[in-house]
Formats: C-alpha cells, structure tokens, sequence
C-alpha cells in the first residue's frame, strides 16, 4: 500500500467515501456532489473510496459518472490520516451509516491526529444508535413519539401483538443503526409487524419501534460547535407511507416546501429544539434535525438527528441552507472551518 505524498501548498482535504454499510452506494452520489462543489484553488483535494470489503483506495473522479467508484490504488488507511494532520490537512468523512457515521471512523482519526468533519466519537455514537439517542433526548426533556427498543435476541412470538397494542396500529420497526430509512418497515397488522421485525433484525441486532405520528414532518438543518446556529426549516410531503429512500436519493414523489410553511414562533420554537438536542447529544460540525409537528396535540417531537445527512443535490440539509443564504460551496468551506477549530481546541486538553 502506498501514502499518499503531494506537492501541493494547499491544505490537503481528504474526502472519504463509500464504506461498509448499507448505505454504501449514498455515500458515493454524495461525495460525487461535494467533489463538484469544493474549491480546488482552496484545498488540495484527495478523494478516497472505502469498498465494501473495507480496502481503501485513490480514485480518479470521473466528471462524467454519477456517482464515484470507490475502487482505485490501495492506500494505507493510517499513514494516510496522519500524514494529512501532520501536513495540516482535514478529513471529510462523507460516510452515512455504522462503520463511518457511528464514531468507529472518527476514533481513527482522533488516533491518527487529523481534523475532520463533524461530531466527535461519542456525539456520532450516540446520534447514530437511535435507542441511545432517545434515552439521552428524553434525559434532557426533549419530547419524542412513544417508543420501544430492545435486542433482536428478545423478539418472541408475541412481541409483534405486544407492540400494536402498546403503540397502537400502525407501528414504524427501524434498525436502530442505520439511516435513509435503510430497513425501514411500516406495519399495521401482526403479520406485517413479524416481517417488519425480522428486517429490521437482518441489518442491525437492535432494532426501535415507534408510534405512528399524525401531523407533519418537518426537519431543520444545524451547524456549528459550541455555538451552533439553524437553518430555516423543510417540510416533507411523503409520497408514500413514509419518506422513503427513494425519495430522498432518487427524486421520488415527495414534495420538499423550503422553507416550511411556519409562522414565526412555530420556527422559532423549532430552532430552539434543535438547538437544545443536538447539545444533548454532544453534536457538532453540523446535523440534519428531524421533528414530527401535531400542531393541535403536542407540539413538536424530535424523531431524530442525523449528523452526517445526504449532500446532493435534492438532499434536505443543503437546500435548507440555501434557503437560508449558505451557499454548497461556502457550506463545505464552514464545516471545514469548524473542524480546525473543535481540533485546536481538544488539543488543549491533551496532556502529553
């Protein structure tokens, strides 16, 4: 395997993508996206594709392709990284899903010394695993749908009875690791809620059941450190039961209204809660904040924050901040920014 050695005065900015989750083939339209958008006369810019094997290697973007093939020359993942730190360089993770987004990812580059985008390795950990996310949302009092979690191992003949008469029908069953609503399953009968639970336990061993919500789903998009800032907000009109991945990476039939059609306090009411869960679970850089809206019943509830979200074109976390002023590529710009300084500022608290 190689290390990767340029001659370029620009700070190195390695983008990672592809990966071994199912949410693999994401991250690639991603990356493809923010590659087209990243300043090449700011950064010197080295893509890197993660196979699902989990070899990595350069790539040589081609302009014309869809998406980026993570295949290319292997690359030594370590050396890699911490040539870029000791060269002043910073990592874009593109990552979505466990062994990218999860903090296993970022525990590396902590290791390896190098800045990188987005939320630390508990805020990712915790963000990520939707059980422990909402056991730390409802320690800090941030309202949520009722909800189950439990390992695959607990599942018996009557847990799928069991939920519909707790939860009432219909029931959403989601891995509790995984994202762009990869394993998925909306269900209403005891058959359905079987088959919902057997899919969501062949992509995770933990899995999350929730209440249906009748109301709107609206998300907000945050970025930032320890001073984090919103968005205006976006309402999603599913075209389906739920919306779902095609929707949201194949221009599905969702209609996306930015910004929501809000009045001022519903905002800022919104942005507070954002605000108030994405420093309950210790996120920073950026996160897409995901609520349910029963404007007659309870108000705003958090579904969930996702702190790696889509970046193409149709994405949600992007186009908020377009509505709101944020340019792409003054976005990518940002995120960068902050990841110099959560990095200079937790290096004041390594003792060597």
């Amino acid at each position: 395997m190689n290390v990767v050695t340029t001659s370029s005065p620009l700070p190195r900015l390695v983008v990672l993508f592809g990966g071994q989750s199912a949410e693999h083939d994401v991250s690639c339209v991603t990356a493809k996206h923010v590659l087209d958008a990243a300043r090449s006369d700011r950064y010197d810019i080295v893509p890197v594709g993660i196979s699902r094997d989990g070899q990595w290697s350069l790539v040589s973007p081609n302009p014309d392709a869809e998406s980026l093939d993570p295949s290319g020359e292997p690359v030594d993942p370590f050396a890699l990284l911490h040539e870029t730190g000791q060269s002043g360089g910073a990592v874009l993770p593109l990552l979505h899903g466990p062994m990218g987004e999860d903090g296993t990812l970022q525990g590396m580059c902590e290791m390896a010394g190098v800045p990188y985008v987005g939320s630390g390795v508990l805020g990712s950990a915790l963000a990520m695993d939707k059980i422990a996310a909402k056991n730390a949302l409802t320690a800090a009092g941030v309202p949520q749908a009722a909800w189950f979690g439990f390992n695959r191992d607990e599942i018996t003949d009557a847990t799928a009875g069991n939920l519909l008469r707790e939860l009432g029908s219909p029931i959403f069953v989601k891995p509790a690791n995984m994202g762009s609503s990869v394993g998925v399953s909306r269900a209403e009968t005891v058959e359905e809620a079987t088959a919902a639970l057997a899919l969501a336990a062949s992509y995770d061993e933990w899995i999350v059941v929730e209440e249906a919500i009748i109301g709107r789903e609206i998300e907000i998009s945050v970025l930032g450190n320890r001073n984090p800032r919103t968005s205006l907000p976006g309402e999603i009109v599913a075209g389906a039961d739920f919306y779902t991945y095609e929707d949201k990476y194949h221009d599905g039939v969702a209609k996306l209204l930015i910004p929501a059609p809000l009045d001022d306090s519903e905002i800022e009411e919104m942005q507070a809660m954002a605000i108030q869960a994405y420093r309950a679970l210790r996120v920073e850089g950026l996160a897409r904040a995901d609520f349910f809206y029963e404007p007659a019943g309870r108000g705003w509830l958090v579904n969930e924050l996702n702190t790696m979200p889509g970046f193409t074109p149709i994405s949600m976390y992007p186009k908020m901040w377009q509505a709101s002023g944020l340019e792409y590529s003054d976005l990518i710009d940002e995120l960068i920014t902050l990841a110099y300084e959560r990095h200079g500022r937790r290096n004041t608290n390594t003792a060597i």
